[in-house]
């Protein structure tokens, strides 16, 4: 029996210069990424980490991913979402879904350190076609192939490089490389609303990269979208690229094999914080900072606080840490009646919590709360001394501090500041 010819594409899977898997994409829209048998072969004291859950799961590079039109959620995630997302599908005249089409043209410059290139037609190596054994594979090359940013997310952000005073869009080659936010067109004042809710999260003890506003006459190639009339772009400089080269990153949608579509759901803070106590490099200091973030974002009212804005990176290129913090915006401005991200400690509204749903949140972790509670302590204590001054100094739109002002009293006692 004939079998029926199928047009199959490839893209190399590397890691730090290390083939680690292939992702085939064949023409009935499936897509199977299959782990190199000699990065499944080598020494387990030094392979290089690709997922945290290759060191969950024993059986996790011995079996291949296959999904129809979207890319397995490891690769899935890496990809924009959103406006940003139609931008790049209108570009490659290619349906939204097409994740291998935008994973192509993306993957030289894709967050953290995963690149992913083009295999030429006829040298897609046997192993990576073992799944299509129906099927006669006819290798093709690799349609929409090109070297542009791809940074995950819904708004409309770019990954440029910092260069004689001016923020180069597209450009992801030296160390001093940022992710620019631009201002919204459907929310208003959200660059001033991101810097002052960043600024305020490092003075109450939470690790974040450089920030700064940026006029958006600086930045050189932005592409031609349509803009508000706000002078200012929001910048933070890129933790997963280093004077080393890049950093290998995940965020925790990619650690629980989830789809952006489940970022809000299916995973709660107790959850989240098991992981990052058992499996981090340093489990001890990351679940205080993650404690103490839990808290600057109910502080802030961060409703935004999913699985996709937690991140482990990579700087031995084996062992996770916690990521500085990012994406934290007071919400209420945007999200009437909006709530907290996660459930923690089954609950999900701001005025619930209090010291004993940490405590509980705690527990379920496995943490001693004598571990947790003198950095909730001193968190709260700094915010109560320092934010009130700080907010009439920041740019946070004037009608945004008033609402943040009343957010504050209407916390649990145990977290309200008096402003």
């Amino acid at each position: 029996m004939t079998k029926t010819s199928e047009d199959v594409e490839g893209l190399n899977i590397q890691l730090h210069g290390v083939d680690v898997a292939v992702v085939t994409h064949c023409a009935g829209g499936k897509n199977i990424l299959t782990f190199n048998p000699a990065f499944i072969a080598s020494s387990q004291h030094e392979r290089l980490t690709f997922s945290l859950r290759q060191r969950r799961d024993p059986q996790y590079l011995h079996i291949p991913q296959i999904r129809t039109d979207k890319l397995p959620p490891v690769l899935s995630n890496l990809l924009p979402e959103g406006a940003l997302r139609d931008v790049v599908s209108q570009a490659l005249q290619c349906h939204t879904n097409n994740e291998f089409a935008i994973l192509a043209y993306m993957g030289k410059n894709l967050p953290g350190a995963i690149v992913a290139t083009p295999i030429k037609a006829g040298e897609l190596p046997r192993w990576a076609l073992a799944q299509r054994l129906s099927t006669a594979p006819q290798q093709i090359d690799v349609k929409h192939a090109d070297s542009k940013f791809s940074l995950a997310g819904v708004q409309m952000k770019f990954s440029s490089s910092h260069r004689d005073g001016r923020y180069h869009i597209d450009h992801d080659a030296n160390e001093d490389s940022w992710i620019i936010k631009t201002p919204s067109t459907v929310h208003k004042g959200v660059p001033l609303n991101e810097l002052t809710c960043m600024t305020l999260a490092a003075q109450a003890g939470a690790v974040v990269p450089e920030i700064r506003l940026i006029n958006v006459a600086e930045l050189e190639g932005l592409p031609n979208i349509q803009l508000p009339n706000e002078p200012f772009a929001y910048g933070i400089q890129r933790f997963d690229r280093g004077s080393d080269g890049r950093i290998h990153a995940e965020d925790f949608a990619q650690v629980f094999g989830l789809y952006p579509s489940d970022k809000y759901q299916k995973v709660n803070y107790e959850q989240l914080g098991k992981v990052l106590y058992c499996e981090s490099a340093n489990g001890r200091e990351d679940i205080q900072q993650m404690a103490r973030r839990l808290l600057i974002n109910i502080l802030l009212g961060n409703g935004d606080a999913h699985l996709k804005n937690w991140t482990i990176c990579y700087p031995d290129r084996m062992l996770p840490r916690l990521a500085p913090l990012y994406d934290v915006v007071f919400t209420q401005p945007y999200i009437e009646y909006d709530n907290i991200a996660l459930k923690m400690a089954k609950s999900k509204r701001w005025s619930d919590i209090s010291l004993s749903h940490f405590e509980c949140w705690s527990q379920d972790v496995g943490v001693p709360w004598q571990m947790i509670k003198p950095h909730l302590l001193d968190t709260i204590n700094l915010a109560r001394d320092i934010w009130p001054n700080q907010l009439v100094q920041l740019p946070m739109l004037t009608e945004h501090k008033a609402m943040l002002r009343n957010h504050w009293k209407a916390l649990h006692k145990d977290f309200t500041i008096d402003s």
